[in-house]
């Protein structure tokens, strides 16, 4: 479903698959394999996907009106349809049994978690297993919004271009999604952590209008391969 998707978010804006594929540094025979379901992307090649055609995690998921923010969940869940009118001050309740799910190359789980409707939030719950790591090539990645996270059980590093971090359970972290960046679990039990990605949208619209654009409201955001090469590092 994941795969499927990604192609029709790229067929929607009319571009090739070796378009896209030159335009965040993979392969076309990857991206195809991916769009067909026969691999799972990376978390830096899913990042790379999501901000070339300008979508959000949640329209990944499948999640109805998400195609530029979060929203309730396209599916057979009347709870989570209700829960797409929620009024201001609403709750929302998510089982375990409801929760979508991304599963990544090298190990890594992504668990979408609710989040209130029109908020520029994506909410996770990632496990990475022994030797996961965000890049199966080891590559630093940097993408729009700023990441607030808690390691719940095991320990995480976390590179920098000039540092790292060992982040043990109970830890917790922030910084600017921006600053070049990746996860790898060198542990021998799996590390789970809650993440929360704010401002991605936001920062999206304002990079769209930084590159001429025009109405952020109108065209699809960060479709433009120069405004992408700008957050993948080599």
């Amino acid at each position: 479903m994941l795969g499927a998707r990604l192609r029709a978010a790229r067929e929607a804006q009319g571009v090739s698959l070796r378009s896209v594929a030159a335009a965040i540094g993979v392969s076309p025979s990857l991206l195809s394999q991916i769009e067909n379901g026969k691999t799972n992307p990376s978390v830096d090649t899913l990042y790379a996907l999501v901000q070339q055609l300008g979508i959000s995690v949640d329209a990944m998921l499948g999640i109805a009106g998400a195609e530029g923010g979060t929203g309730a969940r396209d599916s057979d869940s009347s709870d989570t349809a209700e829960a797409a009118g929620a009024e201001p001050g609403g709750t929302i309740v998510q089982t375990l049994a409801d929760t979508p799910v991304i599963e990544m190359e090298n190990g890594v789980r992504w668990e979408r978690l609710a989040v209130l409707p029109g908020q520029d939030a994506e909410a996770l719950r990632v496990t990475y297993q022994p030797g996961a790591s965000s890049s199966v090539e080891g590559h630093l990645m940097r993408h729009l919004g700023c990441e607030h996270l808690v390691i719940v059980s095991g320990e995480l590093r976390v590179r920098f271009e000039q540092e790292e971090v060992v982040l043990h359970e109970g830890d917790s972290m922030a910084f600017d999604s921006r600053l070049p960046h990746l996860f790898v679990n060198t542990a021998d039990r799996p590390a789970l952590g809650i993440w929360y990605v704010l401002g991605r949208q936001a920062q999206l619209e304002h990079e769209h209008l930084e590159a001429g654009h025009g109405d952020a409201e109108g065209d699809a955001p960060n479709s433009a391969v120069d405004v992408m090469r700008t957050f993948r590092e080599p």
